[in-house]
């Protein structure tokens, strides 16, 4: 047995010395123009390794995904490539290779001659008069008179024509490729015949599967309906809605056969069966969870699903959620909770809860349209800002679901107080007094009025790669909806995001976010003050936001020492004197502005389970005046990343550049008895930090957007 080894592991090792393994250090494309270097390299065997194994810089690190070269698949791309011009038109293309092999590596060149392209000079359509509105027909066809005799939008045309006579009520419908093409004087003439085929209506609907669910809740959700004329599309959108009920694991909607009862003329009314068949979900699911953060810190949650709850297909959620298990206080040495890279010691103490119940009623009204109501109590706190305790509830209405841009419009009623630091409402506000500012705290309603419209049009939910999303929301809070008068505002936000992917795997994303706040004046400490509560406002800084501040730290902020007297000076740099025991709180503001670039692509090693991430972050948060616009002091913020794949999305890390100095507010000393501003400006113009200091450490789950 060891003979044999050795001489079969000889002859593998011979085998190997004849053909040794190239890597392709290089891949391109010259001389085509109808079709992009993309199209040419998804549709050949031989790829491209990646950059980190080919650029001439990096590639002696030896990282990177190599693709080794074959010649029997590279003699077939040339095949390939000539059948793909072909069938695109170009009868005369011509494709020569210069391949430089070395002993190691191999640097391919495909140099295409397309020559002129076969044209269609005439382009027939029949079968479809009196059913179709053939002007209009051809106009929406993928193939036109004058472009290049291209096999794919040919067949892309045939199935436009099938697809509108099968939504016009003609389910076997056929369409008939005709043509002649003559690559010596580069004309074609192409002819789509139709056969409709029969005129059909809807006739029985059958439904199987049913084991709680009542027929008559799926009846109400189908868009087919018996007596209607057939549509193909109508039996794509049932199937869809009852997906969209989430009470089903599975669900189809078929065409089974045809009725065709003999007239005088043949066939006078035709009818077709159609089934439908489902598998119901379970009908109680629970849920557990439990993690941590480095702002929430502990946190669990758990949760209580019955799908058909009471029949109609309503789905009842019990939910509850505990965070911040394990907070520490302001004289804590504890490192548990302390986010990444801060630079205070303080944090929230207080314990976060939300108790929900809703109710999710879909087919509301018409199957196009979903309700919910909701009861809700919760203690939510944002990170060295405020603490908000309430009790209410919410009713919402999504209106044509199925559409491209659902609109929801909600109410929301709640009962509750908002707690925040004392130096917040006296240097934005101006309230200092405790009179006032027990004013702001008080227990009183807030009713709110929303509307969100969201155009979503990605690939991926968890992690898109191409696409867009478009989410605007507009909300009003005045008593005129319920609210008491310290919560009267109009706040608006709009966010756009967009993907566009380069080659395979890299993925170029960006997105723009922006909002605005126009509050209701009211008379505190006896001045007239925009108030908008700080549950309200605009933050920003965070992993999902600008990426080079830490959570709320971007925009306005005051600096507060706690005490009966001033703490001890550390140093006296040139604009003033750096205190010691000094608490940063961000205020936020009314008016915010956020632009993230960011460019995704594969690590050089474990490429499949790891990705690399270059962003550039650019925004700010203002408190805006009586003016309606107020742009300055933008920050921004380039740095780069690694998201690990998992089930559930992308774990990402995040280390982005600061440059700019400490955002910069009043310094107040504020004592048992009052608040006192010490400085209007604060940290002092001199203060510098190193390298590292600069630097600031994010973690999330998912994609910044």
């Amino acid at each position: 047995m060891l003979v044999a080894l050795l001489a079969a592991s000889s002859v593998l090792t011979a085998q190997t010395q004849e053909r040794p393994e190239r890597i392709v250090r290089g891949l391109r494309f010259d001389g085509n123009h109808a079709l992009d270097d993309y199209t040419l390299s998804s549709a050949i065997a031989t790829t491209k390794s990646s950059w980190f194994a080919t650029n001439l810089f990096v590639r002696w690190l030896g990282l990177g995904e190599k693709r080794y070269f074959d010649e029997q698949e590279f003699r077939r791309d040339v095949v390939r490539l000539v059948l793909l011009y072909r069938q695109s038109g170009y009868m005369t293309a011509v494709v020569d290779t210069n391949v430089v092999r070395t002993t190691k590596d191999a640097y391919i060149r495909f140099q295409i001659h397309e020559g002129e392209p076969v044209r269609v000079a005439r382009l027939g359509v029949l079968g479809v008069a009196g059913i179709l509105d053939t002007t209009r027909l051809r106009r929406a066809l993928p193939l036109q008179i004058g472009d290049p005799f291209n096999r794919f939008l040919l067949q892309a045309s045939a199935d436009t024509i099938a697809a509108r006579l099968r939504n016009a009520g003609h389910p076997y419908a056929e369409v008939l490729r005709n043509f002649d093409s003559e690559a010596g004087v580069l004309r074609a003439e192409v002819t789509l015949e139709a056969i409709p085929g029969p005129p059909m209506r809807v006739g029985e609907v059958m439904i199987r599967g049913l084991v709680d669910v009542d027929t008559a809740t799926v009846r109400r959700m189908l868009t087919v309906r018996p007596g209607e004329r057939f549509r193909q599309e109508a039996l794509y959108q049932s199937q869809r809605d009852l997906y969209g009920m989430g009470v089903f694991r599975s669900a189809s909607v078929l065409l089974v056969d045809s009725i065709l009862p003999a007239g005088q003329n043949g066939v006078a009314d035709s009818t077709v069966r159609i089934l439908v068949h489902v598998q119901e979900g379970p009908q109680h699911r629970v849920r557990f969870g439990a993690g941590y953060g480095s702002v929430e810190c502990l946190r669990a949650q758990t949760g209580w699903t019955a799908n058909d709850f009471f029949g109609g297909a309503r789905t009842l959620d019990l939910s509850a959620r505990v965070s911040k298990i394990g907070g520490v206080s302001p004289t804590s040495t504890s490192q548990l909770c302390k986010p990444f890279f801060s630079d205070t010691s303080w944090t929230l103490d207080t314990l976060n809860y939300t108790l929900g119940a809703t109710l999710r009623q879909p087919g509301f009204l018409s199957r196009a349209h979903t309700a919910s109501v909701g009861v809700f109590a919760e203690r939510r706190s944002e990170f060295q800002v405020y603490t908000r305790e309430a009790v209410g509830g919410n009713v919402e209405v999504t209106f044509n679901t199925r559409r491209q841009v659902p609109v929801t419009v909600g109410y929301s009623y709640s009962v509750g107080s908002t707690t925040a630091e004392a130096a917040i409402y006296c240097s934005i506000f101006r309230v200092c007094t405790d009179s006032s500012q027990d004013f702001l705290r008080f227990r009183r309603p807030f009713a709110a009025v929303t509307v969100t419209a969201v155009r979503g049009r990605v690939n991926n939910v968890l992690d898109p790669t191409e696409g867009s999303l478009i989410t605007a929301t507009l909300l009003h809070a005045s008593r005129a909806v319920g609210s008491q008068a310290t919560y009267e505002f109009n706040r608006a936000e709009l966010e756009m995001s967009r993907y566009h992917p380069i080659g395979r795997r890299t993925v170029f994303a960006w997105r723009v976010r922006g909002g605005t706040i126009l509050p209701q004046k009211i008379t505190l400490s006896g001045q007239r003050v925009g108030f908008v509560p700080p549950d309200q406002r605009f933050y920003g800084g965070g992993p999902n936001s600008v990426r080079g501040y830490g959570r709320n730290a971007l925009g306005p902020r005051v600096y507060i020492i706690t005490g009966d007297t001033l703490t001890q000076v550390d140093t006296v740099v040139a604009g003033g004197k750096v205190f010691s025991g000094v608490d940063a709180a961000p205020t936020g503001g009314n008016t915010a502005f956020v632009l993230n670039a960011e460019l995704r692509f594969p690590s050089p090693i474990f490429a499949q389970r790891m990705r690399l991430g270059l962003f550039v972050d650019v925004g700010q948060v203002w408190e805006r005046g009586d003016e309606v616009i107020s742009i300055q002091g933008v920050r921004v913020t380039p740095g780069a990343g690694v998201r690990f794949a998992t089930p559930l999305g992308p774990v990402r890390v995040d280390v982005a550049y600061n440059g700019y100095p400490d955002e910069r507010g009043p310094l107040l000393l504020q004592t048992p008895d009052s608040i006192v501003q010490i400085r209007p400006d604060y940290p002092p113009i001199g203060t510098t930090k190193s390298f590292w200091q600069r630097l600031v450490l994010q973690f999330a789950v998912g994609q910044a957007f």
